[in-house]
């Protein structure tokens, strides 16, 4: 049984400084979401939707999109203004996108069936993918699940990131994700949660991290439309900056609507881009996968 998988792309990248999803990384130009989709279709996707913004469309099937489509169905969708539920109007001073829960709607038309979800500059390993297809295999419902990583594996040397440290029953069942915001290295190397205190809060090194790897059933999209109306209509929040995140949906919908989570393990290797100082890591990383023949020289011949 095939699978699709969700490709998030349409982030503005701004403490990367640039575009990140279409830099291209790896030896022959490949950009690092490119891994992901075949390293998806090597675990039996076989059809991927890329959330952008309008204004990439011609770039990214450029870059990527047409070769993929040799391979597998491809979608798109756009994660714009005019895509907000019907009634709001965002602020005239607002560019930033308004997160993660919106980007997955706008791919409400494309998608019926179980469907993972993943980052576009984030690179997830292909046993991750493998892992996760078997999930989706078994999902319905208000059943999902949630692929995690060791959080010493997600930090960065070159400034703080953000991550949904995740909790868990003794069923292996998600409990809760917390999304924090500043999570780095001290000088001694420790991990710590720098955002309530400049020495931080020390974070144990294998704590499990959600990196938005999310497996759904389509009965997300109508509740999470329902939980986007109530956030857009809240008062307290900062009008231009504000975001609706998954960890943060889907911690609402196990409080609220009945929604159960598996965490699942793997040995995968994680590595991503948060900062330009990253990259040179990523490239080395990549022109050895393939030097080692774990990737073909070209990805899609």
């Amino acid at each position: 049984m095939g699978a699709t998988l969700l490709v998030m792309a349409a982030g503005m990248g701004s403490r990367y400084g640039g575009d990140k999803q279409i830099d291209r990384l790896g030896p022959n130009g490949e950009i690092l979401m490119e891994y992901s989709v075949y390293d998806a279709m090597l675990a039996g996707f076989d059809k991927v939707v890329f959330v952008i913004k309008k204004g990439m469309y011609a770039s990214f099937r450029a870059i990527t999109g047409d070769a993929i489509a040799k391979k597998m169905q491809v979608a798109y969708a756009f994660q714009e203004f005019d895509s907000l539920p019907e009634g709001f109007t965002p602020p005239p001073d607002r560019t930033k996108p308004y997160g993660t829960v919106h980007a997955v709607l706008c791919a409400r038309n494309v998608i019926d069936s179980p469907f993972a979800v993943i980052n576009a500059d984030d690179y997830y390993g292909r046993e991750a993918f493998i892992t996760m297809k078997a999930s989706l295999d078994t999902l319905s419902g208000q059943k999902a699940s949630m692929v995690a990583y060791a959080l010493e594996n997600t930090v960065s040397e070159h400034g703080t990131v953000t991550r949904g440290l995740c909790t868990t029953d003794m069923h292996g069942h998600l409990v809760g994700v917390t999304e924090t915001y500043k999570i780095g290295l001290d000088t001694s190397g420790a991990i710590r949660d720098f955002a309530s205190s400049p020495e931080g809060v020390l974070l144990p090194r294998d704590a499990m991290a959600s990196m938005n790897f999310w497996g759904f059933t389509p009965w997300l999209f109508e509740e999470g439309d329902k939980a986007l109306r109530a956030f857009l209509s809240r008062q307290d929040l900062d009008p231009l900056k504000a975001e609706y995140v998954l960890p943060t949906l889907v911690n609402d919908l196990m409080k609220h609507a009945g929604m159960t989570v598996d965490v699942l393990r793997t040995n995968a290797v994680w590595f991503g881009m948060t900062y330009r100082e990253d990259r040179p890591l990523v490239v080395a990383h990549l022109r050895d996968m393939h030097e080692k023949g774990f990737y073909p020289e070209h990805l899609w011949n």
